[in-house]
């Protein structure tokens, strides 16, 4: 019988991606993938340490793998692994310990901790990493949008952030590389493709006169069969006048950006070292808009950073008003140990972060609405994704709205013109149009 092998995945779609690599590396050596609530012989927890919530539920998700089954071999990898190594390995149960390089190896070790009955820790000094990790990968097999990393690690060091002191710095992955996934991806009938990496916007700062973000989307727009490419996310002010422009004049360009803000005051900003003004950010939007009308504007906000008065957030909340956004994001700052803002003075109370936090949630559905509204009567193309418990098949047109319609028909994987006939909680209720 082939042995069971089980992930768990916390954080991020850059995680997620890393997960499915991993577990193809599993598969193709004769593994079968389970779920993580059965009992299988190897246990894989891909970890977060964003903020100490993720590293108190990462130790959670490995004790409860320990539990599950006492003689499986248990690998710990990804972010809190790479930060805290000799804390991972001391953890009853684990076995194997790799940080944020070297998961290409990650068979080898687990069938080596398994034979010789020992202990592995993988984890090197990421700060000294300059070459993008490869891990052969044609997954996604379940879904209907292939996620593409393209770049890893982050040079920025925002005050509240420790991800490049776990990710190191930028790496970018070679065009060559790209293009063959994406062609392989495409022959396997995916249409759309999201570009992913922990900070996009840097692809190919490592190079010296190689490829651009840019160039990477215009050479993956000419490959057949894919009808969308997405960003994940990009900083405003690495969204030049020239790229955006170059990127409205592909027709399979997403008209969608996922744009963190995080303040609307420019004070907490630069107590944040966030590299912009709101000045800054919001004639980024105005461009963008100028050029693609219909685009849709997501963002990521976080409330209860420390110093926040009510003043701040009162600036923040009427600045989201007054860009837009089609939907928010929300987190409530959690200081994590090892960055400036967890040493900071006037860090903000619980119960003002949990009120200032279903404030902006509010005026995020209410703006996500408004988005709706005004695309209420149109016909937009809608990759369709999945059927609900009622019979009504989802999708998401390109600037990321979510629609619902009726059919009898099959329509996974299909990209349909579709007629938006009312605004609901959720979606917009549409009709497939026929011609």
């Amino acid at each position: 019988m082939p042995k069971k092998v089980a992930f768990y995945t916390l954080g991020c779609k850059v995680n997620q991606y890393e997960s499915d690599a991993m577990a193809e590396l599993f598969k193709n050596r004769g593994y079968e993938l389970v779920g993580f609530d059965d009992v299988a012989d190897v246990y894989v927890i891909n970890t977060c340490t964003v903020t100490n919530e993720g590293a108190r539920k990462s130790r959670q998700i490995i004790r409860k793998a320990a539990r599950r089954n006492p003689e499986a071999t248990i690998a710990v990898v990804g972010c809190y692994a790479q930060l805290e190594a000799e804390e991972v390995s001391r953890i009853p149960g684990v076995d194997v310990v790799v940080g944020t390089k070297d998961r290409h190896k990650i068979v080898d070790l687990v069938e080596q901790a398994g034979k010789n009955n020992e202990k592995i820790i993988e984890v090197e000094d990421i700060m000294q990493t300059r070459n993008f990790e490869e891990i052969a990968f044609r997954g996604h097999r379940q879904r209907t949008r292939a996620f593409l990393k393209i770049q890893e690690g982050c040079n920025m060091f925002c005050s509240y952030c420790i991800i490049p002191y776990v990710r190191g710095p930028v790496r970018s992955r070679t065009l060559e590389s790209i293009i063959r996934e994406a062609e392989n991806l495409a022959g396997d009938g995916f249409k759309e493709i999201v570009l992913t990496g922990i900070h996009l916007g840097l692809y190919g700062a490592d190079f010296k006169g190689g490829p651009t973000l840019y160039d990477v989307i215009e050479r993956l727009s000419r490959i057949e069969g894919i009808k969308r490419i997405r960003l994940s996310s990009i900083e405003a002010m690495e969204l030049s006048d020239d790229l955006i422009k170059k990127l409205a004049s592909l027709d399979n360009f997403c008209h969608h950006f996922h744009i963190p803000l995080q303040s609307g005051s420019d004070r907490i900003l630069k107590l944040m070292n966030r590299r912009y003004t709101t000045a800054e950010f919001e004639e980024r939007l105005r461009f963008i808009r100028d050029i693609m009308p219909d685009v849709g504007i997501t963002t990521d906000v976080i409330v209860g950073f420390p110093g926040e008065t009510d003043e701040d957030f009162e600036i923040t909340r009427k600045f989201i008003e007054r860009a837009a956004f089609s939907r928010l994001h929300v987190f409530k700052f959690s200081p994590r140990k090892g960055t400036p803002a967890a040493e900071m003075p006037d860090q903000i109370p619980g119960p003002v972060k949990e009120s200032r936090s279903r404030e902006l949630i509010r005026l995020s559905r209410r703006l996500e609405r408004d988005f709706r509204d005004g695309l209420t009567g149109k016909v937009l193309d809608v990759l369709f994704e999945e059927r609900d418990n009622r019979g009504l098949y989802h999708g998401l047109t390109d600037n990321y709205i979510r629609v619902a319609v009726w059919s009898d028909q099959d329509l996974h994987n299909r990209l349909l013109p579709v007629r938006l006939i009312e605004n609901r909680d959720e979606y917009i209720f549409g009709e497939i149009k026929k011609f």
